[in-house]
């Protein structure tokens, strides 16, 4: 999720260089809306592992 987040980031990025000011803004709101889900999606996936007792793997 944080690929779509940086890949909306992009995307507004370059439409902003180009002058689409309405898509840009559009998906600077749409790599917002991704990035706090996949944030959220963390947490409770943290949680969840603490509630079960396991330890994280790296």
């Amino acid at each position: 999720m944080i690929g779509w987040a940086i890949t909306f980031l992009v995307v507004a990025l370059v439409a902003a260089l180009l002058g689409f000011g309405g898509i840009a803004g559009t998906a600077i709101e749409a790599a917002k809306i991704v990035f706090f889900v996949a944030i959220a999606l963390f947490l409770v996936s943290a949680v969840f592992g603490v509630m079960r007792g396991r330890s994280p793997r790296l």
